[in-house]
């Protein structure tokens, strides 16, 4: 008799804490809600731009070529006037760079305001079946604070080489930025934050 009380209080309490119900599914994480899987280079431009309009580390990041799935390292080539002003491209910059750059971005935009960037007179340049070259003039608008000593418009030209790593999915491995005559480049938005 005292084995079937404690069984039947031990059921009691499993019951109560609902431990055998099924609950409801989680969201998914929602930092990747706008990432689709580069299969186009395409689609690396859209995910450049969404993981700018969302501050997205992990999704800006996934634009750049992963040493784990393919041989080729990310670099980037900075404005003329850039490399004058900031020291760090002197020394190269790579996907760590990239990382730093764009956590300061984060930090000094407000949270309910988008980065927004476009693109204009692109070009898609076939290498191969497995690399190509995209250019474009940008134009970047950081929504900083008034006030704040950081230019809220940068404008140039870009060139992206791309390839597409052992995924099939297409990647940047070199960034080539130029000045535009009138206002700051990428380059020395890049420099300023880092």
């Amino acid at each position: 008799m005292k084995k079937l009380a404690v069984i039947l209080l031990t059921l009691s309490i499993f019951t109560a804490c609902d431990l055998f119900t099924t609950r409801s599914a989680e969201n998914p994480d929602q930092s990747r809600s706008n990432f689709q899987p580069p299969v186009e280079p395409s689609i690396v431009i859209s995910n450049l731009k969404n993981s700018l309009s969302d501050k997205n580390l992990q999704n800006y990041i996934s634009c750049f070529v992963d040493t784990i799935f393919s041989e080729r390292n990310f670099s980037f080539s900075a404005s003329s006037e850039a490399v004058l002003l900031y020291q760090i491209f002197l020394q190269g910059w790579g996907l760590n760079e990239e990382k730093r750059y764009f956590s300061s971005v984060i930090n000094k935009v407000p949270a309910d305001f988008p980065i927004s960037l476009s693109m204009s007179n692109e070009s898609y340049s076939n290498l191969s079946g497995d690399s190509l070259i995209y250019t474009a003039t940008y134009f970047l608008n950081l929504p900083v604070p008034s006030g704040d000593p950081l230019a809220a418009n940068y404008a140039g030209t870009l060139q992206f080489n791309m390839l597409r790593d052992s995924r099939s999915e297409w990647v940047i491995y070199f960034w080539k930025d130029t000045k535009d005559q009138t206002l700051p480049s990428w380059s020395e938005l890049k420099g300023s934050l880092y």
